[in-house]
């Protein structure tokens, strides 16, 4: 990653659900309203923090895991990397004046590196002990942020959407890093822009974003460049941002992937190689 660009503004803060189905788990306790229900300084961010030091991590994955698999962690001796993606989420944190927000992340071409730049942005925001962040994998056709983590997921986004009844809890998943849970793709991936303007899509963020007053949340998607996905979720979310791969697409490329987007919420690209 060689540099990064940001600016916007966000409307609201945002929260997540329930327990998983993995090992006992259990989020259900951090549930609590939300600041925007109840006005700034109204939830005692003590409590808070205390019930996230509490949060179960039924898996770990080692130092070595995280550096075979170019994921940062606050000790990694890459402090180069590490540092680039701490001054990413700080002007992302300026941009949205300290609140919590939904993010989509997207590159613009195939092989630009997207859910590299994604995972490491979530696990840069888990860093601080009284956040915590979720990753979700909305990019249906190409899915692999379980595999860089060494999930095997028995459902994911797809199935929750599918069915009305439904249990978020079963689509969220530990990742081995404190702090940072991930929803995969799912089973079904036929049709994903018919799963992205579903009003049950809606629904869900909406779910995710009220829930936990202490999360980001980033959507890792498929390249602007192949599909209309990112364009779509990002008028879900608060904040878009745009991947390029370094030396492989022109200025005229970049051009018109960026401008693909909302530009009240695109915040800028990061140039990856």
């Amino acid at each position: 990653m060689r540099d990064s660009n940001a600016n916007n503004n966000l409307e609201q803060v945002p929260e997540d659900q329930t327990p998983d189905n993995v090992s006992d788990w259990n989020d259900s306790k951090l549930l609590v309203p939300s600041s925007l229900e109840l006005g700034h300084g109204a939830i005692d961010k003590y409590v808070i923090s205390k019930q996230i030091s509490r949060m179960q991590e039924p898996r770990r994955l080692t130092n070595d895991d995280l550096d075979e698999r170019r994921i940062i962690y606050p000790e990694s001796p890459n402090r180069d990397l590490v540092n680039r993606f701490r001054n990413l989420r700080t002007k992302l944190l300026e941009r949205s004046g300290g609140n919590n927000f939904t993010i989509v992340v997207t590159g613009a071409s195939e092989g630009a590196g997207s859910s590299f730049v994604a995972l490491n942005l979530a696990a840069s925001f888990a860093f601080d002990h009284a956040k915590t962040a979720l990753i979700i994998d909305c990019n249906l056709r190409e899915p692999d942020l379980h595999s860089a983590l060494d999930i095997i997921p028995e459902n994911g986004l797809t199935d929750f959407l599918d069915d009305p009844d439904f249990d978020i809890g079963r689509i969220l998943y530990p990742t081995g890093i404190p702090r940072l849970r991930l929803i995969p793709a799912g089973s079904r991936r036929e049709t994903p822009a018919e799963f992205f303007t579903s009003f049950r899509m809606r629904q869900f963020l909406q779910a995710v974003r009220r829930r936990y007053p202490d999360r980001f949340i980033v959507l890792d998607t498929a390249p602007i460049s192949d599909s209309p996905d990112a364009r779509i979720l990002t008028e879900l979310c608060d904040y878009a941002l745009l991947v390029v791969p370094h030396g492989k697409i022109t200025v005229g490329g970049v051009e018109q992937a960026s401008s693909a987007f909302n530009q009240e919420k695109f915040v800028g690209a990061v140039i990856n190689g």
